[in-house]
């Protein structure tokens, strides 16, 4: 990175995607308004240092574009870095497991970096930034992730919580259906492979001997022309319900923002809010705010910046 002017006022976050690379140079001082926004491809299939170094292009490139240079940045990543061995686990961008991200970043880029997952950052933007703004007294925020896959992250008095392993808020692991569908984390019947989009769209098939997409299968069961569309909504606000009844069980969030593709099925959070009454451990009764997200795909790299 070339010489420049480092603002102490500015926060820069890069959100590290599979198909993409994003910066978001943020301002403290007003609001947290965006100064600059800069995305260029990941090309993860060119290895990890070519993305070490797609991820330094594109510094250049910001600091090029505002004539400053960052004191530290945050990254939003794909999976975690391991407490214990400091290299990169659980990414689906699997050429980054295994290796020691935080260190390479530092060393590439001569500078303080810090990561968190991906989930986490959407935690936090949406709790600072986003739907949490609506509720200033939420001291615990847990955000949800429901699309090709499920997880999570947690953000307590506006910080993140990634836990002793780094795994804080990977409610998607969590076995929720006996002798369910094989997950490739080595359990069975996880909540990520039973009401993520390709779950549901492959139970779908799977009862129906038809593929749809999710979006097709939610117009049959609102129209109500289609039995098997029916069981698989159905399904989904069951262990829907199910699987945020642990989460309240075990942290008792005071709101709970949801995103992903899954998460904009409005029925969560009227006929699937009625089923996590079911299992709640309070005498079926719920008051937790159950809300979309407000910054849709931003949160990811506002929540970097944030870090």
């Amino acid at each position: 990175m070339k010489p420049s002017i480092t603002n102490p006022t500015h926060l820069w976050g890069i959100d590290l995607g599979g198909t993409k690379i994003e910066c978001a140079v943020l301002d403290k001082t007003n609001e947290l308004s965006v100064i600059c926004r800069k995305r260029i491809p990941t090309e993860a299939d060119k290895g990890y240092q070519h993305i070490i170094s797609q991820i330094v292009k594109l510094v250049n490139l910001v600091i090029e574009e505002i004539d400053e240079q960052p004191a530290k940045i945050g990254f939003a990543t794909p999976g975690v870095l391991d407490p214990a061995t400091l290299t990169m686990k659980n990414c689906n961008t699997v050429c980054m497991n295994g290796q020691p991200m935080h260190e390479d970043l530092e060393k590439a880029l001569g500078i303080p970096v810090k990561l968190a997952n991906d989930a986490n950052c959407f935690a936090l933007a949406e709790a600072l930034m986003g739907a949490g703004k609506s509720f200033p007294k939420a001291e615990l925020v847990f955000g949800v992730i429901m699309g090709t896959g499920v997880g999570g992250g947690l953000v307590v008095h506006g910080k993140v919580i990634s836990g002793h392993h780094g795994i804080g808020g990977e409610w998607g692991h969590n076995i929720i259906e006996e002798g369910g569908e094989p997950c490739y984390c080595g359990k069975a019947g996880c909540v990520e492979k039973v009401i993520a989009g390709p779950a549901l769209e492959k139970y779908y098939q799977k009862i129906s001997g038809e593929s749809l997409k999710l979006k097709e299968i939610l117009e049959r069961y609102l129209a109500n022309t289609d039995e098997f569309a029916t069981a698989t909504i159905e399904r989904l606000l069951e262990y829907y319900g199910r699987g945020i009844s642990t989460l309240i069980n075990v942290l008792d969030p005071d709101l709970i923002v949801i995103g992903g593709g899954v998460g904009n099925i409005d029925l969560l959070y009227t006929e699937g809010y009625e089923r996590i009454k079911k299992y709640i451990f309070n005498d079926k009764k719920i008051s937790t705010p159950i809300v979309k997200p407000l910054l849709g795909d931003s949160a990811g790299v506002f929540g970097a910046a944030l870090l």
